[in-house]
């Protein structure tokens, strides 16, 4: 009796069980049974529940030949499974298998009969009674298709940790193991699909861009993680909206005017086919078209979506797919499928209605009454479309490859693949269950689980352990998370020419097992951009920015819409649209565009510009004329007048202005560091032995006219060699200054950046300013002295008389020296050069014009002034100049004492010296008196001084006829005549240094 109530128990509950769920259903017994959810409906009928009698089961409308198609996978895989005899061998594999209709409540409806069952095997109630129609609990489900309504089913199985295994859902909500312990996908997750997303519109340079998503657990997580991608790669979102089969008109209204108003081009869409369907018909009323769809998996083949009348608006569609599997034999399989055949499948018979719009007479289900239906062509969501009143009843021996559905589209087989390695995968863990050896087990202590008495957290368990190679030579391993790793290929949406549908041309493929970089392939040239362009479209919030500038922000913006800055000099952008302009390398600097950078002009005072050809050719003309002063002297060296300049000290000072012409060639060409510690030293000491030589000439002379009476003393203090050793001593102060100056801080060469951006200019580094300061200083000094003696004896003979041309040529020095210290501060590169050697050729040139042209004149030109009686005139001139100035002085004392004794009358300022004429005259006169003696009987001249004129009149008449003359003539000027025997005394003296 007991064991009877037990059995009855038990057959009340398995009748309960079997009754509860769908009454639509595809079930086969078997030793393990695997649960199966597919949509095989694409959605339910609203229906207004207003309670007022028992609510009813919603029903499921808008057949989906896709979901039936993945159905048939499923049991294709059992069945297989079942004829292997190496897997899982004496044992026979079951399924229950209910349609979600594409909701959540219908997938927790049969979920629930899933766990009913296992509740039931719960109880242990094979203890007390032997029933032979027990049905084994579901261990393991395939499926469901959408990630909303995996989640919910995930919470639900969980609880009982029966693993879910999903074919097609891709959320990545779903890989956190704390919240769905047994779920498990052999589809990737969508954080590698956003990421390729987000690499597919970095790859086609577009920055603008809207989003789209379902509001569900599919859209909301895909189009975050595509957020987070976008903004590290500068992708701006113009808009972002949710959309749900079920939004009402308005709601689709409102999404579409933001989609028709935005100005980019580029729509992001993470959705369903079914979610998405409502839109896209908005659209194609509306007529918007020129947008490019980037499509998520769930509907990149979608047959809702991908329609020949919709093509004109979404024909630009770039979307991803799952890699493709190949299963032997299904084609086959897939034509078999008969309502008489497919005892098992419940859903064989609305399959059949559906493919041949026709009524199976003994189907209550399926009688005349039918809703519309939707067509569509690929492996996504599809649908019949057509609607009749009354359908013709079947005959059952239509062709099922007669008619072209979505079913029998079995040329990328990727969602099928998926559940096919679904049921493999779990007919895996399986046969690690039956071939586990005790004390290897996965359980405590080694342990194995019971084959016959499996439980459904065992088979989670070796789920998350599994290791196989599938039918393709794959290997499948689920990683931490219960993921398989996958790539994508990448489909563009073509026009087929034959039949007008719409066909998915594969154009390149996401390898997420590759490096960052180099995931993503795609091959441009088989993309149609609205079903016949090659052309990119632009989806920019900006035009590009050129090479040569730079984005600039626009306050208030996003950071994609900018405005295009040319880069600064000195900086260059080489790319499209850069954030930033680089900086050009230091001896670099930008070209005219700004797209790269050149090298700088390098400027100095080259020996090839004009300008230097120009400053070289003066210095070689100076040296030449200097040569060709310095041999007209040599080869005159024994005249009056070169003798008269002190020839040996003109020698060196000519030398000593070869070697200023010289140094300015130092100037000139690329500075070296040798040059540079040259060309200054070489300069300042040059022209100190030159301003020397011309200061101890004037000062000799000079010291020898003030002198009283030239005795030997002074011919031995002004011989040649103490003259050379002042020269020398003054040199030698200058030679010093250099040494200390090269010693301390030598001047180097030197790249100036800083002056101008675009050119370096090359010059010469002091070292130290106040060494140059104190090198050019010294020379002046010299100058200056050099122009108070020049000055000061501007009144001597003028064969002595440099002094006239050497004060001038000192002025000419000064100024041009005084001009040089504003003209050096204020100049800058190659002209600091420039100003030197234009001061040191004007100094030379007016030291060796003003004191050497007029003497080289004479000398070539006027040589009857080049002789010994024309020096000795002009010196005796001078010497009676200097007399009757003397005699003046006495005329005028003696005047004032005279009127101071009131015995003196007056009388002019005029006297006249006679000079007496004997055979030992001791004041022999020059040979230019001894003519003019013979011309006439005396020679006067007259002498102009401030306060009058004085007369001076030399007599050579013979002694008698004026001897009374004399006397008389020596007796009133005693005194005076003192005076201008001491003049004439020195104009002896002189004669031996001519």
């Amino acid at each position: 009796m007991t064991s009877y109530s037990c059995c009855l128990i038990l057959l009340l509950f398995t009748w309960n069980t079997a009754a509860y769920g769908p009454n639509q259903r595809a079930q086969k017994k078997g030793d393990i049974i695997l649960g199966g959810l597919f949509p095989i409906h694409f959605g339910v009928a609203a229906k207004d529940q207003d309670l007022k009698s028992r609510p009813e089961s919603v029903e499921c409308i808008r057949y989906n030949f896709r979901g039936f198609r993945w159905l048939q996978a499923m049991i294709f895989a059992i069945e297989e499974i079942n004829s292997s005899p190496t897997l899982l061998p004496n044992m026979t594999l079951g399924y229950r298998i209910f349609d979600t209709c594409n909701t959540v409540s219908k997938a927790l409806e049969a979920t629930l009969s899933f766990v009913a069952q296992n509740k039931i095997d719960s109880l242990n109630l094979d203890e007390f009674c032997n029933c032979s129609e027990h049905i084994p609990s579901t261990i393991a489900v395939v499926g469901a298709t959408g990630s909303g309504i995996s989640t919910a089913v995930a919470n639900l199985l969980g609880l009982f940790y029966i693993p879910q295994v999903s074919y097609a859902s891709s959320s990545r909500l779903l890989s956190n193991k704390n919240q769905f312990k047994s779920f498990l996908r052999t589809i990737p997750n969508d954080e590698h699909q956003a990421t390729a997303m987000a690499d597919i519109i970095e790859y086609f340079r577009w920055n603008w861009v809207g989003t789209i998503a379902a509001d569900d657990d599919y859209g909301r997580p895909g189009i975050e993680k595509f957020r987070e991608e976008a903004e590290e790669r500068d992708i701006c979102i113009d808009f972002s909206e949710l959309i749900s089969q079920y939004s009402d008109e308005e709601e689709i209204q409102q999404v579409v005017e933001v989609i028709q108003n935005s100005t980019a081009r580029v729509i992001v869409v993470f959705s369903s086919g079914p979610d998405l369907e409502p839109l896209i018909k908005e659209i194609v009323r509306r007529n918007i078209t020129g947008k490019i769809w980037l499509a998520s998996e769930a509907w990149a083949s979608s047959s809702l979506i991908a329609m020949p009348e919709f093509f004109r608006v979404i024909g630009s569609t770039i979307g991803f797919a799952l890699k493709a599997g190949q299963i032997p034999g299904f084609r086959e399989f897939l034509q078999k499928v008969h309502p008489k055949k497919s005892t098992n499948n419940g859903f064989a018979k609305e399959f059949w209605e559906e493919t041949f719009n026709c009524y199976l007479p003994d189907g209550s289900k399926t009688s005349p009454a039918s809703t519309s239906f939707h067509k569509g062509h690929e492996e996504g969501l599809g649908a019949g479309n057509g609607t009749s009143a009354f359908r013709p009843p079947c005959t059952g021996d239509e062709n099922i490859t007669s008619v072209e559905t979505p079913y029998m589209d079995y040329t990328h087989l990727r969602i099928s693949y998926n559940v096919y390695l679904a049921v493999y995968s779990i007919a895996h863990a399986l046969q690690d269950i039956y071939t586990c050896t005790p004390g290897k087990g996965l359980f405590t202590n080694g342990s194995c689980a019971d084959i016959k008495k499996v439980e459904a957290w065992q088979v989670l368990k070796h789920l998350r352990h599994l290791n196989f190679t599938n039918n393709m030579g794959e290997q499948v391993d689920f990683d931490e998370f219960g993921d398989l790793v996958g790539n994508y290929s990448i489909i563009n949406w073509h026009l087929s020419p034959e039949d007008g549908s719409v066909v998915f041309e594969e154009v390149g493929h996401y390898n997420v097992y590759a490096k960052k970089g180099e995931r993503l392939f795609i091959n441009e040239n088989k993309i149609l951009w609205g079903g016949f362009s090659k052309e990119v479209p632009f989806s920019n919030c900006s035009r590009d920015c050129l090479p040569g500038t730079r984005k600039g922000i626009i306050e208030g913006e996003p950071t994609c819409c900018f405005e295009c800055v040319d880069c600064p000099d000195g900086e260059y952008s080489d790319e499209t649209d850069a954030s930033a302009c680089d900086k050009c390398p230091e001896d670099y600097w930008s070209n005219e565009n700004h797209t790269s950078c050149i090298p700088k002009q390098i400027e100095f005072l080259a020996w090839t510009e004009p300008f230097g050809i120009a400053l070289t050719l003066f210095a070689v003309l100076g040296i030449f004329l200097t040569s060709f002063v310095l041999g007209v002297f040599t080869k005159f060296r024994n005249t009056p007048i070169v003798k008269a300049t002190n020839r040996e000290l003109s020698y060196l000072l000519l030398f000593s202005l070869l070697c200023c012409f010289s140094s300015s060639l130092f100037f000139i060409g690329e500075p070296q560091n040798w040059t540079c510690r040259l060309r200054q030293p070489a300069f300042g000491i040059s022209f100190v032995l030159c301003i020397s030589c011309i200061l101890v000439k004037t000062n000799r002379v000079l010291l020898v006219f003030e002198a009283k009476i030239p005795t030997s003393l002074h011919r031995k203090w002004w011989g040649l060699n103490l003259q050379f050793l002042l020269v020398f001593l003054c040199t030698f102060v200058q030679i010093v200054i250099c040494v200390i100056w090269l010693y301390t801080a030598p001047p180097s060469s030197y790249r100036n950046h800083e002056l101008e951006d675009e050119i370096i200019f090359i010059t010469c580094h002091e070292g130290s300013l106040m060494a140059l300061g104190f090198l050019i200083g010294y020379t002046c000094l010299l100058a200056a002295i050099c122009f108070f003696f020049a000055f000061k004896s501007r009144k001597l003979p003028e064969n002595f008389n440099e002094a006239k041309f050497i004060t001038f040529s000192m002025l000419i020095f000064f100024i041009v020296w005084i001009s040089f210290i504003p003209a050096y501060a204020s100049t800058y590169g190659k002209f600091v050069s420039a100003v030197e050697v234009i001061a040191i050729l004007a100094a030379s040139f007016g030291l060796l014009a003003c004191i050497f042209f007029n003497k080289v004149y004479i000398i070539l030109f006027k040589p009857s002034r080049n002789t010994i009686e024309e020096v000795r005139c002009s010196t005796a001139a001078h010497a009676f100049k200097v007399a009757a100035r003397a005699t003046l002085r006495r005329s005028n004392v003696s005047r004032k004492r005279s009127n101071s004794l009131g015995g003196s009358t007056g009388s002019t300022p005029s006297s006249s010296i006679s000079s007496k004429s004997n055979h030992e005259d001791p004041f022999p006169l020059p040979a230019c008196a001894e003519r003019q003696r013979q011309q006439q009987r005396g020679c006067k001249q007259k002498v102009s001084f401030g306060s009058g004129t004085v007369t001076l009149s030399l007599s050579f008449e013979e002694p008698q006829k004026n001897a009374m003359a004399n006397r008389n003539v020596k007796r009133r000027n005693s005194l005076e005549a003192q005076n201008s025997d001491d003049s004439l005394m020195r104009h002896r003296a002189l004669l031996p240094l001519q």
